[in-house]
C-alpha cells in the first residue's frame, strides 16, 4: 500500500506540473474567469461521486458554511483565477516555476497568524532564498525580448498567498471539527462553483468547443485531472504517508513545468530560469530543514 501511496505523490506532482501548460490552451478561446468556472465544473463532479460513494456529506456541516466559504474563496475560486490571468501574461514555464513559492507564502502566512514558531536562521535564510528565485524569474531590470511581465509575476504571486493563506485558515477553523478532508473539498469546491457561476460572464464560452485540445485541455486536464482526480490524490497521500510528505510534492510541479515549457510548447529556457527553479526549491528545502530543527529544540525544552 505505501508503495501504491508514493506512485500517487509522484502522479500528483505530474498532475500538477501540466496545469499551466492547460491553462495556455484554454485562454486562447475563452477568458481567465471562464476557465476557472470549468475547471471547477469539471472537477467538482468526481469529488462529488467520491464523497457521495463513501458517504462523507452530512447535514450537520452546514453549522461551518461560513468557513467553508472562506476556503472556496482562497483555495478555489481567487486562487485557480490568479493563476489563470498570471499564465496568459506569461509563459507556461515561467508560471510553473513562481508556483513552487507556495510553501513560502504559507510559511509567512502561519508565522504571522499562527504565531505557533520562532524564525530561526536556517527558515530566514530559505525564505529570502526562494524570493530571490522570484526576483531572477521577474528579472525586474531586463527590457525588450528578455522582459518578463511583472503584472503577471504579481498575479502569480497573490494566488500562491491565497492558497498559502488558506492553509492556515483551514488549520485555524477547520482541524478540530472532525469533518473528514474528503467533505471538506466537496464543499469548498461546489461553494466555489456557485459563487463562480453567479460572477462570471459566460458570453462567448462556447468558443472553446471549437478547439479540440483547448476543450480537452480545460475539461479533463484542468478539471477532473488537475482539480477532481488530483484533490483524491492529495488526501489518500495525506492518509497513508502524512500531511508533510504530501505538501512536499510541490517540489514536482515546476520542474514537470518547465520541462513541459521547453520540450512540448517549444518556450525559450534562460540560464536565470534554471538558476531561479533551484533557487526556488533549495529555499523551501532550507525552510522546510529549519522548521524541523525548530520542532526539536522545541520538544527538546519542553522535555
Amino acid at each position: 500500500m505505501k508503495n501504491i501511496a508514493y506512485f500517487a505523490f509522484v502522479l500528483l506532482g505530474l498532475i500538477w506540473g501540466t496545469n499551466f501548460m492547460f491553462m495556455k490552451w484554454a485562454v486562447e478561446w475563452i477568458s481567465p474567469v471562464q476557465i476557472v468556472l470549468m475547471r471547477s465544473f469539471f472537477g467538482f463532479l468526481p469529488i462529488l461521486v467520491y464523497a457521495l460513494f463513501t458517504r462523507a456529506l452530512s447535514w450537520r456541516h452546514v453549522r461551518y458554511i461560513h468557513h467553508f466559504l472562506v476556503m472556496a474563496l482562497l483555495a478555489t475560486a481567487v486562487y485557480y483565477y490568479l493563476y489563470a490571468e498570471g499564465t496568459t501574461l506569461l509563459l507556461s514555464s515561467v508560471a510553473g516555476l513562481l508556483s513552487g513559492v507556495i510553501p513560502l507564502f504559507t510559511f509567512g502566512c502561519a508565522f504571522l497568524f499562527l504565531r505557533q514558531e520562532k524564525l530561526n536562521a536556517r527558515m530566514t535564510l530559505g525564505v529570502l532564498m526562494g524570493f530571490v528565485g522570484v526576483l531572477l524569474i521577474a528579472r525586474p531590470w531586463a527590457s525588450g525580448d528578455s522582459a518578463i511581465s511583472v503584472q503577471g509575476v504579481m498575479y502569480m504571486m497573490l494566488g500562491s498567498l491565497s492558497i498559502g493563506g488558506s492553509f492556515v485558515y483551514a488549520k485555524r477553523f477547520l482541524t478540530g471539527l472532525n469533518i473528514s478532508a474528503v467533505a471538506l473539498c466537496t464543499y469548498q469546491i461546489g461553494l466555489a462553483l456557485v459563487i463562480l457561476f453567479l460572477v462570471t460572464d459566460r458570453t462567448g464560452m462556447a468558443h472553446i468547443t471549437e478547439s479540440p485540445k483547448a476543450m480537452i485541455g480545460v475539461s479533463l486536464g484542468l478539471g477532473l485531472s488537475g482539480t477532481g482526480v488530483a484533490y483524491i490524490l492529495y488526501y489518500f497521500i495525506v492518509e497513508r504517508l502524512g500531511a508533510v510528505v504530501a505538501a512536499s510534492a510541490t517540489y514536482i510541479p515546476p520542474v514537470i513545468a518547465l520541462l513541459i515549457g521547453i520540450f512540448v510548447a517549444g518556450e525559450p529556457v534562460h540560464t536565470l530560469d534554471v538558476l531561479a527553479v533551484a533557487a526556488i526549491l533549495s529555499g523551501v528545502f532550507v525552510l522546510q530543514s529549519g522548521r524541523r530543527v525548530a520542532a526539536q529544540e522545541a520538544a527538546a525544552q519542553a522535555s
